[in-house]
């Protein structure tokens, strides 16, 4: 749980950083450039800490990491961070209300609520089938394989 939580929040932190600069402090909206960038940034910040999360893994078991270890350390790491990501946003829609949720939602009539639901549903079981995604590529290739014979 340690690794998950060391490797896991700080994705959540960049994230929770880049939202506030480029949306909040530089203005700008959802169909900038730098907006677009943010699920890049996500994506590249969280197969960084998967792949960190697992290599430190492998070190503490001596260098040998089995598949099945490697996976459940990666989806760790991404449920830490889907968890922290979705707070993020809750805190903000609290302090700051619904302007960036309704940026990004489009033309709906649909209650704010239901909006905010599936946002965070979208976010979080995303955020854990791409750390699944993730996960079991790295751990693919960082984890033992077993001798034939």
């Amino acid at each position: 749980m340690k690794i998950a939580l060391k490797y896991g929040l700080p994705v959540t932190v960049v994230f929770a950083v880049w939202i506030i600069v480029v949306r909040l402090i530089i203005g700008a909206g959802p169909d900038s450039k730098a907006s677009m960038l943010g699920g890049i940034v996500y994506n590249v910040v969280a197969i960084c800490a998967i792949f960190l999360g697992i290599i430190r893994r492998k070190a503490e078991a001596g260098g040998q990491l089995s598949f099945k270890d490697g996976v459940k350390t990666g989806v760790g790491i991404a449920c830490v961070y889907a968890i922290g990501t979705c707070l993020f946003f809750f805190i903000e829609f609290l302090v700051a209300g619904p302007k960036l949720l309704l940026a990004d939602a489009g033309p709906t009539n649909r209650p704010l609520w239901q909006i905010a639901a599936m946002m965070y549903a979208g976010l979080f079981i995303g955020s854990l089938i791409f750390g699944l995604i993730y996960s079991t590529l790295i751990s693919f290739f960082l984890a033992k394989r077993r001798s034939e014979g």
